[in-house]
């Protein structure tokens, strides 16, 4: 198998990963900064197991002059981006947040073209408007969506997501120690916010920092093998997942959701049969 495939396939399983997430999210009964928090720690808790068994521990002795920017790898990513999720998501509705955080596919193209210096073409992105056109489609079901108060805050949640990933890129660290670090570091940033609050704990956390574990590991897989873009374009769908888990459930089957996932289905497959390139 060789990278250009290795990375798509890590980037898929990783897109039915973070599909999953938002339903076990839903169901957490805490407060939302404690939860982060503590589903952060047990995420970078397995990874430590992983990379102390495995001896990637000593990359950190052997480069340790990177580790402020696998810090600022964890504050983006994790305590920043949380931050405005969560909190821009109260503010505004369920539907807007699902929508204006898969901006982060346009936010990548800016970040991946000025510092990574990857190729973007124009199939590329044309590719990825029609995913987020299905997209559109599943979510709103043909209905128009109002602006509210927490929609800044979630327009900055991709951006700090890509700043984060753009960072990582450029790390020598191996996958596994970039997602260990990150959780880390964010998790405990998020536990300093959290102790104000009230430190609250669910068993929900523990599912969650699995699902973490997974998902970052095999994220940074994928990007250490594709380019960032096209690895943000294929988990792009991640909503629609979740959406037909739901239908698979019993929920209602709308000619939205068909044209919706035709769409996502298209335009994933083309990104995804599409080769990494540099400028």
């Amino acid at each position: 198998m060789n990278q250009e495939v290795k990375g798509t396939l890590f980037a898929f399983i990783a897109l039915i990963l973070v599909g999953v997430e938002p339903v076990v999210i839903k169901s957490n009964p805490v407060n939302p900064l404690s939860f982060a928090a503590f589903s952060a720690l047990f995420a970078s808790l397995i990874l430590w197991i992983l990379i102390l068994s495995s001896g990637k521990w000593r990359e950190l002795k052997e480069s340790p002059e990177y580790l402020h920017k696998a810090f600022l790898v964890g504050l983006f990513g994790t305590t920043l981006a949380y931050l405005a999720y969560s909190y821009g998501t109260r503010m505004s509705t369920a539907i807007n947040a699902s929508l204006i955080t898969r901006s982060e596919v346009l936010y990548s193209f800016v970040l991946s073209y000025l510092f990574l210096r990857e190729k973007i073409t124009k199939k590329q992105f044309s590719f990825s408007l029609v995913i987020l056109l299905g997209l559109v489609l599943v979510i709103t079901q043909g209905k128009l969506i109002e602006p509210k108060k927490g929609d800044i805050l979630l327009l900055f949640t991709p951006l700090f997501w890509q700043m984060g990933h753009t960072i990582a890129k450029r790390l020598p660290y191996s996958p596994y120690l970039i997602a260990t670090l990150r959780n880390t570091f964010g998790g405990l940033v998020l536990l300093l916010l959290a102790f104000p609050l009230d430190l609250e704990f669910t068993n929900l956390a523990v599912i969650e920092g699995i699902i973490i574990a997974l998902t970052q590991a095999l994220w940074y897989s994928a990007l250490k093998l594709i380019n960032l873009s096209k690895a943000t374009a294929i988990i792009t769908p991640a909503p629609a997942v979740a959406i037909a888990l739901s239908i698979l459930l019993g929920e209602r089957f709308t000619i939205y959701h068909a044209m919706g996932f035709i769409l996502i289905t298209l335009g994933t497959l083309g990104v995804s049969k599409m080769k990494s390139e540099q400028r």
